[in-house]
């Protein structure tokens, strides 16, 4: 005969979920006993719906007690445990019914599926939970928060005998943000964990779960101290361990210590050889501490690695696409794009919604430089034949101001679907940048004053003015922007834009964060249009002072779009003012060796070197120096004595007898 099996749950105020997780039962269990704690909501009618026997528990802050009085009402067999924002698996309808079969079980371990993130990005990190349980009368769960029912099963039952359920899982919606938010989770089990603390402060397993919510709640320096508390003198039988200790290593890095996290990851492998989270995060801390070396060991072992045990409840992508991820930017601080490339690939195939991939793949294409190749590449890696892909496409384009590429993808997505305000204003910023300005000032038309991207289009249909040296439309625009009451930068900004045109100077100005963030990306869009004297002039009604405290991000700005001149004069005078900056130093080392004025490069190399020993690129670039020196300095020798059987032998070419 089949055993019966009741479904337990306490719930408050969970009608957005209840639903979901009552449909998954369906048919699995028996009987549904659902303890409401105080519910204002339609909770209790949800619940009453489904045929679910409904009781009243007074709230008293104790997740336990409520618990048992759901369990004194079951009359199963097998006791189900599911929290209102969870479901039971598809599949696991079945392996619910065969394991309850046996005879010679007490309780189940069943792996449960935490949801983490939000809208833009849900990831999976699985867990191992005790959830499935012989129906007796001595069998009620301890504790206020976090209760647990296993060792008591094992006081009273001293041969009970536990079970993993191997292909039964349980999904939990729970730990996503506006989950958390609306029902203040963290405040709450801290609250009640300190309380139960106090009553119990040896208990081990609590005050494990006491770290892991200071940890949640960004608290990470007292996280570190209670995990470490929890972990001394441990059982290294016990199952939640291997969480522990990384939950140590992940608390001493958000607290800013790396050393100390490292020492805790090399102590967990010492426990657990094959566990690829410290690999994975050793490796991690290990790249931010510029240990280049040890970070692509760990980050090398990680991927190595073979499917983790249920109860390391291993973090997604740490064999993966994260550790691949990482992989590539190490790659890249060698100067390596081919390698860097093979290893964002690598991790784009293995979760292809892992956006932070595919943003590296697009910007070692170079898609503003060369559109075409860059093209070709992406339709070679990637599958655009949804909507959504080509729109995401087109915004990583054109947050990377690719704006020519960006345009294809923006407009093949939005062919396909409904169209938001912010990408009409994407297409249209992309047309100017293509010259095409009368389509993007009738896009740029249809946001009507009240809209929230307003002010943003009449800035932009002042640009495409600004962009032909039409100073009366210019002003016209400018006068709109300026009578809406914009922030004092944005004012400083339009003010430069219509005076940059008009026949006298314009006064010099000073701008805070937002009117330089506003100006760079007017002076990107001016050099990606090749109006190199029209951004070289608006930024020439800057404070010197001010120009100097940016010089750098110019320098590079210029750099990037091939400008040598301009971008050497911008850093030189970051040189003047910060003369230990290394990154400045190798971007002028750059040039030169572009221009190819090898001793002056060579000069900038060795000081980037000095100044900052710990950065490979440093290396790499004065080898290629030395390397390009070696070529350029052959060549003028074999042109001045040609045939020379020695020069020959330099080149690697055979002489003649």
């Amino acid at each position: 005969m089949a055993k019966r099996i009741s479904l337990c749950m306490i719930v408050k105020n969970e009608a957005q979920n209840l639903q979901r997780c009552l449909t998954s039962v369906a048919g699995a269990v028996d009987e549904t006993i659902v303890v409401d704690t105080g519910s204002t909501d339609d909770t209790c009618k949800i619940a009453h719906a489904f045929g679910a026997t409904v009781h009243t528990f007074p709230w008293n802050d104790n997740f336990g007690e409520a618990r048992n009085a759901s369990l004194e009402l079951a009359t199963g067999d097998w006791i189900l445990i599911l929290d209102a924002d969870e479901a039971l698996a598809d599949d696991s309808k079945e392996v619910l019914r065969r394991i309850t079969a046996a005879d010679d079980v007490e309780g189940y371990f069943v792996k449960i599926i935490n949801y983490l993130g939000n809208n833009k990005w849900i990831e999976p990190c699985p867990d191992l939970v005790f959830r499935l349980f012989r129906n007796r009368p001595d069998y009620r769960f301890r504790g206020a928060v976090h209760e647990q029912i296993v060792d008591v099963i094992l006081e009273k039952n001293s041969g009970a005998r536990y079970q993993i359920a191997e292909d039964m899982v349980i999904l939990h919606y729970g730990y996503l943000d506006y989950q958390i938010y609306e029902k203040d989770k963290k405040n709450r089990n801290l609250a009640l964990l300190q309380r139960e603390l106090a009553a119990a402060p040896d208990n081990r397993l609590l005050r494990y779960h006491y770290g892991v919510e200071l940890y949640r709640a960004g608290r990470y320096a007292e996280a570190a101290a209670e995990l470490v508390k929890a972990a001394n003198g441990i059982d290294p039988q016990t199952i939640y361990l291997p969480k522990l200790l990384r939950y140590i290593v992940l608390a001493y890095h958000g607290a800013r210590l790396p050393d100390q996290a490292l020492e805790a990851a090399r102590l967990g492998l010492s426990l657990f050889p094959d566990y690829a989270d410290l690999y994975y995060y050793a490796g991690l801390i290990s790249y931010e501490q510029k240990q280049y070396g040890t970070a692509y060991e760990y980050l090398r072992k990680a991927v190595s690695l073979p499917e983790q045990p249920a109860y390391y409840a291993s973090f997604s992508g740490v064999r993966g696409f994260r550790a691949y991820y990482h992989l590539g930017r190490l790659a890249e601080v060698f100067v390596n794009e081919e390698e860097a490339l093979r290893y964002y690939i690598l991790s784009l195939r293995d979760n292809p919604s892992f956006v932070p991939a595919l943003e590296s793949i697009t910007r070692i294409l170079r898609p503003h430089a060369d559109a075409a190749y860059a093209e070709k590449c992406l339709e070679q890696l990637c599958d655009f034949c949804t909507p959504e892909a080509n729109l995401l496409m087109g915004q990583i384009l054109f947050q990377q101001s690719a704006y020519r590429l960006a345009l294809v993808y923006l407009e093949r997505g939005m062919a396909q679907r409904e169209t938001t305000p912010e990408m009409r204003l994407w297409q249209a910023i992309c047309l100017m940048q293509h010259r095409r300005f009368l389509e993007a000032l009738r896009i740029l038309d249809t946001f009507a004053p009240g809209h929230h991207l307003h002010p943003l289009a009449i800035l932009n249909k002042m640009l495409c003015f600004w962009f032909q040296g039409s100073p009366r439309k210019v002003r016209v625009f400018a006068r709109e922007l300026l009578a809406l009451g914009l922030s004092p930068d944005t004012g400083g900004v339009v003010t430069l834009l219509r005076d940059s045109l008009g026949k006298s100077p314009p006064q010099e100005i000073t701008l805070g964060e937002e009117g330089m963030a506003l100006l760079l990306d007017v002076v990107t869009r001016a050099l990606d249009l090749n109006e190199k004297e029209r951004a070289a002039s608006l930024l020439s009604c800057l404070s010197k002072d001010y120009v100097n405290r940016h010089a750098r991000v110019l320098g590079g700005l210029f750099y990037r779009y091939g400008y040598l001149q301009e971008a050497e004069y911008y850093l030189r005078e970051d040189l003047a003012q910060n003369p230990a900056s290394a990154a400045t130093c190798f971007l002028l080392a750059e040039i030169k060796h572009r221009q190819g004025e090898y001793l002056e490069a060579g000069d900038f190399y060795r000081r980037a070197l000095a100044l900052d020993p710990n950065e490979p690129r440093h290396y790499l670039g004065l080898i290629t120096l030395y390397q390009d020196m070696r070529r350029t300095i052959l060549r003028q020798a074999k042109e001045r004595y040609p045939g020379l059987p020695a020069l020959a032998a330099l080149e690697g070419e055979p002489t003649k007898a």
